[in-house]
């Protein structure tokens, strides 16, 4: 009863949250490419789309985040949710515009596609949506708020389960409705119905985390300009570390094991970019998967990551270093990507289950050590730069990953797979000092 009781009180909402962000984006994985393949485009333009999300994360993460910082985590992840709900609701209209053609283009370079007018205002929902997309970053600077020391890693691992419950179910359930009359269409109408309640959860269920900021109210405000109102406590000095206007990304950069982190953050995704990129077109062309073959295979990934960032890290929550279960995570990330070049379906889900367990070792048990860097009115704006780190990587990944597999094909997963070893060779070789900076922040944090 403790336990239920801990959950509700305390994190139990930002989890729903989480939860029901990714179901949302989640969805759309498994039949975004023949989304795109069906209204005129291909592997190309597929990348293309795909870095728009990233490319304006990149830009709105950092603001929103630091956003967060000035008005409270409550108000920005209202806005973030809004704009993905927006998102998807043009993702449908989409659907109900002519195929016009716009332009056509077939070269060695960028293959052979049509891009029609529904494919453009495809390329406008990713924009707008990448452009309010600071939830990730926001939901864990407000994780970050509600953590203690010794509960840090465990929540953590609870965030990151609530991610994997969320990729278990969408490409599921995506794979079932695109199955209907309907076609396409539903998932993403379905997606669209959850961002709206995602909202809502928000409204109702989310009070605010920011140490600094008092709740000048929920949606019942009376004005677009009292949203906005922020209003500060007295629990921090004066201090120019600490004042939210001046810190910029440089500024960041100059704390303790941040560069190291953020190049972890970068790599990370770049080479999860580079497998995301390739993933569905080899899946349609190679192993000439259905949608529904796709999402079965991503359910499977995130039920194994469940179990490893839920029960088994609560359990060896304190008990383990993140040094070790980062270095384990990314080798065991690496042989993954190694295997998933071979087509044998038999290897092709025992890479996938070495994925997932390396990645839910490695992923939230980084977030932990990040989360302890700089001090909790600075938590946004750290996350919000790591956020346009993991963009920054993305763009350039996602781009990447298309036009490798054009050329490579499954190579692709070989590229992913050396990043991951550069990763684990990083962090061994800065073993020692990123545990003292660990430690260091971890003090500095709770005094």
């Amino acid at each position: 009863m403790r336990l239920f009781n801990f959950f509700t009180r305390k994190i139990f909402p930002i989890l729903l949250v989480n939860f029901i962000g990714i179901l949302g984006y989640s969805i759309v994985i498994p039949i975004l490419i023949f989304i795109v393949i069906d209204l005129g485009g291909n592997g190309f333009v597929y990348g293309i789309l795909g870095s728009m999300y990233p490319f304006f994360q990149l830009i709105g993460a950092p603001i929103l985040g630091r956003l967060s910082d000035r008005i409270g985590r409550k108000k920005v992840l209202i806005m973030s949710q809004a704009g993905t709900f927006i998102a998807w609701l043009l993702f449908l209209l989409a659907f109900i515009l002519p195929k016009t053609t716009v332009w056509a283009s077939d070269s060695e370079f960028t293959g052979s596609y049509v891009m029609t007018l529904p494919l453009i205002l495809l390329f406008v929902a990713r924009i707008f949506d990448g452009f309010t997309g600071g939830n990730v970053s926001v939901a864990n600077a407000y994780l970050s708020d509600v953590s203690t020391d010794e509960d840090r890693d465990k929540n953590f691992g609870m965030m990151g389960a609530s991610t994997s419950l969320g990729f278990v179910l969408g490409p599921a359930v995506a794979g079932i409705l695109a199955s209907t009359f309907l076609g396409e269409a539903l998932p993403i109408m379905l997606a669209a119905i959850i961002s709206l309640i995602a909202i809502f959860v928000i409204i109702l269920r989310l009070p605010e985390s920011n140490p600094c900021v008092v709740d000048t109210g929920s949606l019942g405000v009376k004005s677009f300009r009292r949203f906005f109102q922020v209003e500060h406590k007295e629990c921090y000095t004066d201090s120019p570390e600490e004042n939210t206007n001046t810190i910029t990304f440089w500024s960041i950069l100059k704390l303790e094991g941040i560069p190291l982190l953020y190049t972890i953050y970068f790599f990370t995704f770049l080479g999860f970019s580079l497998f995301y990129a390739g993933l569905p077109i080899y899946a349609s062309t190679v192993l000439e998967w259905s949608a529904s073959e796709l999402g079965v295979f991503l359910a499977y990934s995130s039920i194994i990551m469940i179990l490893v960032q839920g029960p088994l890290l609560s359990y060896l929550s304190g008990k383990v270093s993140n040094i070790f279960f980062i270095t384990i995570g990314s080798v065991l990330l690496a042989l993954s990507f190694y295997l998933l070049s071979i087509s044998n379906l038999i290897i092709l889900y025992v890479a996938n289950t070495l994925l997932s367990l390396g990645n839910g070792l490695m992923w939230p048990n980084f977030l932990s050590m990040l989360s302890k860097t700089g001090t909790p009115r600075m938590q946004g704006t750290i996350q919000g730069y790591g956020n346009s780190m993991g963009s920054f990587a993305s763009i350039f990944g996602l781009i990447l990953g298309g036009l490798l597999f054009e050329r490579i094909q499954t190579g692709v997963f070989i590229v992913a797979a050396i990043l991951f070893l550069l990763i684990a060779m990083l962090v061994l070789l800065t073993n020692s000092k990123i545990f003292k900076t660990s430690k260091h922040l971890e003090t500095a944090t709770r005094s």
